[in-house]
């Protein structure tokens, strides 16, 4: 099984390991320390070695920080974790702060002491919010201190040893185009932009760049790695070699010199001794990375990874990919929603029902040759109220029966070789109270809105997040996360810089695929969420317009519970989007499921919604 269950925060631990942080301060020539989620590559996801965050603070979730001052703590979190972090931490040690509305650099600025020396370890932090943090401590007569070491890892006895997950190579059916045609794209960018060379310090730019995967992470498969392309000549791959088998080493010795993790800030100072001119990302690196360039004589030259874009906007081989993974992923769900149909109400919980949808993921893969690699991020699998808590990972202390007549929301996804997979649906658990039922489908109502949008070149996330928001507006609610994010191709499950939300300024262009995850939570009652993954297609006319226009073309296949839907809340537009989805839907998996029960589910999850048919 990919997923554990244990519990991951220890609240009760938090006391000690601040205190000993705090000892640490008069050494360090500090006056308070921040520590944020990410680790050394920025990732989203980290290896249990750079879990700093969690092991401080005991907060688990993806995105955060937390600023240590000698009397006092402060968690910032965004509003998917509001609930999740005050489960995990000890309030009596921290207060809590909204990292979008205050900051850790508004907050410094407005309520910092006059003076204070903040002290950060410059590998874990993008060099655009330490230009926040020192612009904010300079208002107050205060001082940013770059520590030469992560201050946490003095005080942590048992770390845990960097992960070494095997490398493999992406096969070119699923690539679209050879590593060296990208990496030769990427030289003619540095080159016209006046540089010497890039640094590519995202693991995700680089495993799309050389066409690897790895298995440093549970869920992201690229492997922990940095490259330096040069305008001219060979790149440059930092990464432990001991990760690279015969085959792959063969294979990457042929694009670049390979080169060990400890040697890549000597290869900086390389560049600076030289007098090059390096282009770095200011929002995705390391500020350790100009910091090291510019003290041996570089000149950095802020600009955006030449990768990002480029990964970002899918290959047709990608997108063909994808569209398999979802076919495959599509049948699993199925059979996964068949069985729990089956059962009767009460007579399961939250962690058997993510095992058994583990499973038939892992035997639905098995079955069509296609394996499922990983999970593409623990399920998030929450009954009743822990359905209200947004990014909810059961464990066996919070693990709740699934009762009758509440909702139960799973949303989950794989890595297969193909393609990545996320898709959230909630289900029926019995009869649902019409409450519920309500706001389900004015979720759905945003969600359609979405999928049938059509939109003119030019056109970013944050000019459509509202349509899927209107409906739950008007009815005095909202929700606190994004509509959308970016997916990558057996890479990370959120990938920028595409997605739909408040403060999405990436225009959406073909080929990008995002989510579409309108929802709904109600503190301690119930939460919803309804995703599909989209991909923007080329424009296409429309009869009688001006103008050919972008739009979605949806690739997650699954049924929607159409149990939990009031039919007179929907428009008549809006019925024919739902039967055709389902139409779709059925005749797509149908030829997967020929001769098992959950075919005969498929074709009553997937009737008509003015059909008198009712699953049962």
């Amino acid at each position: 099984m990919f997923q554990q269950f244990e519990v991951l925060s220890s609240p009760a631990l938090a006391r000690d390991r601040l205190a000993r942080l705090r000892q640490c301060f008069d050494g360090l020539g500090v006056d308070a320390v921040a520590v944020p989620r990410s680790d050394e590559y920025l990732g989203e996801y980290v290896p249990a070695c750079a879990e700093r965050l969690a092991w401080l603070t005991s907060f688990t979730g993806s995105a955060g920080s937390t600023l240590v001052q000698r009397g006092s703590a402060h968690m910032f979190i965004d509003g998917r974790y509001a609930a999740q972090v005050r489960a995990q931490t000890d309030p009596s040690l921290f207060s809590y702060e909204d990292l979008h509305a205050m900051p850790l650099a508004r907050f410094i600025a407005e309520k910092g002491a006059s003076g204070l020396r903040l002290g950060i370890d410059p590998w874990t932090w993008p060099g655009s919010e330490v230009e926040r943090l020192a612009a904010a401590l300079t208002s107050i007569g205060g001082e940013l201190v770059l520590l030469s070491a992560n201050p946490v890892d003095a005080i942590w006895a048992d770390r845990p040893a960097p992960p070494l997950g095997a490398v493999s190579i992406q096969p070119l059916a699923y690539a679209g185009q050879l590593a060296r045609d990208k990496l030769e794209s990427m030289q003619a960018l540095v080159s016209a932009g006046g540089a010497d060379a890039v640094v590519l310090a995202d693991p995700s730019s680089v495993a799309w760049s050389f066409n690897i995967r790895g298995a440093d992470l549970p869920s992201t498969p690229h492997p922990l790695s940095r490259a330096i392309i040069p305008a001219e000549g060979r790149p440059q791959l930092f990464i432990d070699q001991r990760k690279t088998g015969i085959e792959a080493k063969a294979y990457l010795t042929q694009l670049a010199d390979l080169r060990q993790p400890a040697e890549f800030d000597d290869a900086l100072s390389e560049l600076g001794r030289t007098g090059a001119k390096v282009m770095v990302d200011p929002a995705i690196a390391p500020h350790a990375v100009a910091m090291l360039l510019v003290s041996a004589g570089a000149t950095v030259i802020d600009a955006v990874d030449p990768a990002r874009l480029p990964r970002a906007v899918k290959h047709a081989a990608e997108i063909a990919g994808s569209a398999a993974a979802h076919i495959q992923d599509g049948a699993a769900m199925v059979r996964f929603l068949a069985w729990f149909d089956s059962r009767e109400p009460g007579s399961l919980d939250e962690i058997t029902a993510t095992r058994r949808l583990e499973t038939f993921r892992a035997e639905t893969g098995e079955a069509m040759q296609m394996p499922l690699r990983a999970l593409s991020f623990d399920s998030i699998a929450g009954a009743g109220p822990n359905a209200a808590i947004m990014h909810y990972r059961v464990n066996t202390e919070t693990n709740r029966t699934i009762r009758d007549g509440e909702m139960f929301l799973i949303d989950s996804g794989g890595q297969y070789v193909s393609g990545t997979t996320d898709i959230t649906r909630t289900i029926a658990v019995g009869d649902v109270p019409e409450e519920q039922r309500r706001f389900f489908t004015l979720v759905l109502k945003g969600m359609i809105a979405i999928s049938e949008l059509r939109f003119p070149k030019g056109t970013r996330g944050m000019d459509i997040d509202a349509f899927a928001r209107v409906n739950l507006w008007k009815a005095g609610a909202d929700f606190a996360h994004g509509t959308g994010h970016g997916v990558g191709s057996f890479l990370s499950v959120h990938e920028g810089p595409q997605n739909i939300s408040r403060r999405g300024t990436q225009e959406l262009l073909p080929g990008m695929i995002v989510s579409n995850e309108p929802g709904y939570y109600r503190d301690g009652a119930f939460g919803i969420r309804i995703e599909n993954l989209v991909v923007v297609h080329e424009p296409r006319a429309i009869a009688g317009g001006d103008m050919p226009m972008l739009g979605f073309d949806t690739l997650t296949l699954c049924p929607i519970d159409r149990r939990l839907i009031i039919r007179d809340l929907l428009d008549p537009a809006e019925v024919e989007w739902l039967d055709a989805y389902h139409a779709r839907v059925r005749k797509e998996l149908a030829p997967l499921l020929t001769g098992e029960p959950a075919l005969q589910w498929l074709e009553a999850a997937t009737a008509p919604l003015s059909a008198a048919a009712r699953l049962s």
